[in-house]
């Protein structure tokens, strides 16, 4: 999407990112209030609200893309944003109730591990219907005439429609399957009963850094995956078409990672893993900054692999030992999604101060791996001191 919007509008490197920014804003500012809807209008209802929300926003791609406007399509973005936070904080809970609650850890894991199938099918399907393959210079657009240069902008805009009013007419048709059908109703869980409270949580030491850990974690993730076609483009030589398909290996990578690290972490602490993966995304933002021709596919795909641990390894780590305050943590855990609207536009500012580099700007990258290593190393640290206090 940020390539092909970049192309269609002629956005700055910067600009582009607002898409990022509309996503993640709509998660960071609709955490808190999905909770209290689910409260108020139960499970089912909260899911066919989420599947309305992204319904809607994503058929108003189309006269988004029929306007060419940029804040059309940035509007539409953050509604669909909203409806996958309703959906995920009413959708992920249901799940551990349909059935024995001896099973409801493995009906959310089966439920979660279709990811995994997103993550490789959503860039593929994407690369196919929305990137074009052509691309102009700012100097091959001002040869042609208006009339060929306004049809190129109209009709690279216009590649979004077609896959978004797919999107949007499934999760009608998976709504009205869901009106239809009798799906069981249970009393949601009241989250706003006194039950620890967000500045306790905020106390413990190994939370906050936690938090702040994955702000950048996150920022981290979303500017190598918004940046890596134009990394594999500028930088790997490849075609947009292609630089789109080795975004699906970068997923499969992402998604083997995850599985590798957390069979290591049965002989590793996870603090300890997220230490050395910490430090191997350094070494990898280092090279992505320096190389240059095919070697920078490698980079960004091992890149994906270090980081498929971090977010939840952080995430459990920042809510260990929080007793009655967990819900507290993890709601602030959450809520560190903002690190994704926040350091891509950070990194397209610097892009476009350094004359479209690219590599320059995964200078971004690089600096919130320190960051992760730092937590982690506060975690290893905590895990030493309370194993010296049970040895006493």
């Amino acid at each position: 999407m940020i390539p092909q919007l970049r192309k269609a509008l002629q956005l700055s490197n910067m600009q582009s990112t607002y898409v990022d920014t509309a996503v993640y804003m709509a998660y960071f500012l609709m955490a808190i209030p999905a909770g209290m809807l689910l409260q108020k209008i139960g499970y089912k209802k909260s899911i066919l609200l989420g599947l309305g929300l992204f319904s809607l926003g994503a058929l108003l791609f189309i006269p988004a893309a029929n306007k060419q406007s940029f804040g059309f399509f940035l509007s539409n973005l953050f509604i669909i944003g909203c409806g996958l936070t309703v959906l995920e904080t009413a959708a992920n809970p249901y799940a551990t109730l349909l059935g024995d609650s001896e099973s409801a850890s493995f009906r959310l894991n089966l439920a979660q591990s279709f990811n995994g199938l997103g993550v490789f099918f959503g860039p593929a399907i994407g690369t196919y219907f929305i990137l074009s393959g052509k691309t102009y210079s700012t100097s091959e657009l001002q040869l042609m005439s208006q009339t060929d240069r306004l049809h190129y902008y109209l009709t690279e805009a216009a590649s979004v429609k077609m896959p978004y009013l797919y999107l949007g007419c499934l999760f009608l048709v998976v709504g009205l399957a869901f009106f239809i059908f009798k799906f069981p109703e249970f009393k949601a869980e009241n989250t706003l009963k006194k039950e620890g409270s967000i500045f306790a949580a905020w106390q413990q030491k190994h939370l906050r850094s936690a938090v702040f850990a994955q702000v950048f974690y996150v920022g981290a993730q979303v500017c190598v995956t918004s940046f890596f076609v134009r990394l594999a483009i500028s930088a790997g030589g490849t075609s947009e078409k292609t630089a789109g398909y080795y975004l699906t290996l970068y997923g499969v990578v992402f998604m083997v990672g995850r599985f590798v690290g957390t069979f290591l972490m049965r002989f590793i602490s996870p603090a300890r893993l997220l230490a050395i993966y910490s430090i191997a995304c350094i070494v990898l933002s280092i090279l992505a900054i320096k190389i240059v021709g095919f070697g920078v596919i490698y980079v960004l795909c091992g890149l994906g692999f270090f980081m498929s641990i971090m977010f939840p390894t952080i995430f459990a780590l920042g809510i260990k030992n929080l007793g009655e305050n967990t819900k507290k943590g993890s709601s602030l855990l959450v809520m560190a999604i903002i690190g994704g609207a926040v350091f891509p536009v950070i990194m397209g500012k610097i892009i476009d101060a350094s004359g479209d580099d690219i590599q320059t700007g995964y200078a971004v990258p690089f600096v919130c791996y320190f960051v992760i290593l730092w937590m982690a190393i506060v975690a290893i640290r905590t895990e030493k001191q309370i194993n010296k206090a049970e040895n006493l």
